[in-house]
C-alpha cells in the first residue's frame, strides 16, 4: 500500500522485480548523495545527474501494522487489524544537482490490491494511482524534503460505494514533525494517522467487524 509506505517511510519485505530505464547522457563519475537504489541507472546530464528505474513488487498478505500504520477494526475479542495484498508497478526518477547532492525525486505508482480480513478471510479490493514529488531545501537532506502526492487510492467492494479513498493532492513537510501543509479533496488516510478513527467505519464494515 504505497500511500502508507510513502507517509512512514517504510518499506516491506516482498517479491520484488527490477527492470531498469534507458537515459540519454554521460556515465557518471562523481559520488551521489544519498546514493540512488540499485535499480536505478544513472547518467550525467548538463549540469547535474538523473537517475532513473522501474519496480515491479508482490506484497502480501501481510498486516497493516507492519507497513506502518495499523488499519485496526472491531472490538474486544473480534479486533483485528486489516492485511493487505498489491502488485505496485512503480516508475522512480532522481535528480542530482552538479555537486552531486539529491534535489528532486519523482516516483509515479500505479497498485492494485485488497484488504481482507485475516479472522474471516473477508477482503475488499482497490486501485491506487499516485504521484509522489520529494523537492529537498536542503540538497542531499532527505529530512528536508517537502512531499506533493497527487492522485487517487479507492477502496470499493464489487458492489456499492467507496469505502475508503485518498483523492486530490496533499503537501507535507518531513522535518521536524511531518506536519500537513494543504490539502484537497477528501483523503481518509491522513485523516485516520491524524486520529480520526471514524473514517475506518465503513472499511471494517465491509470486511465483517
Amino acid at each position: 500500500m504505497r500511500v502508507f509506505l510513502s507517509l512512514t517511510g517504510a518499506c516491506a519485505a516482498g517479491a520484488l522485480v527490477f527492470a531498469t530505464a534507458g537515459l540519454a547522457g554521460q556515465p557518471v563519475t562523481q559520488a551521489l548523495n544519498p546514493p540512488p537504489p540499485p535499480y536505478e541507472i544513472c547518467k550525467a546530464v548538463g549540469d547535474g545527474t538523473i537517475c532513473q528505474g522501474t519496480t515491479i513488487l508482490t506484497e502480501g498478505p501481510i498486516d497493516t501494522a507492519d507497513e506502518g500504520l495499523a488499519l485496526v477494526c472491531g472490538s474486544g475479542a473480534g479486533a483485528f487489524d486489516a492485511y493487505d495484498s498489491f502488485v505496485d508497478n512503480s516508475l522512480a526518477r532522481r535528480i542530482y544537482d552538479g555537486n552531486g547532492n539529491l534535489v528532486k525525486r519523482y516516483r509515479y505508482d500505479s497498485s492494485d490490491g485488497r484488504f481482507s480480513n485475516p479472522l474471516t478471510g473477508a477482503s475488499v479490493p482497490y486501485t491506487s494511482t499516485l504521484i509522489n514529488v520529494d523537492n529537498l531545501r536542503v540538497p542531499g537532506d532527505l529530512g528536508s524534503a517537502i512531499e506533493q502526492t497527487t492522485g487517487e487510492m479507492i477502496v470499493r467492494p464489487a458492489h456499492g460505494s467507496p469505502v475508503f479513498m485518498q483523492v486530490g493532492r496533499t503537501v507535507t513537510t518531513f522535518e521536524p514533525d511531518f506536519s500537513l501543509d494543504f490539502q484537497a479533496g477528501p483523503n481518509d488516510f491522513f485523516d485516520y494517522a491524524f486520529g480520526d478513527t471514524s473514517v475506518l467505519g465503513p472499511l471494517c464494515t465491509a470486511l465483517g467487524a
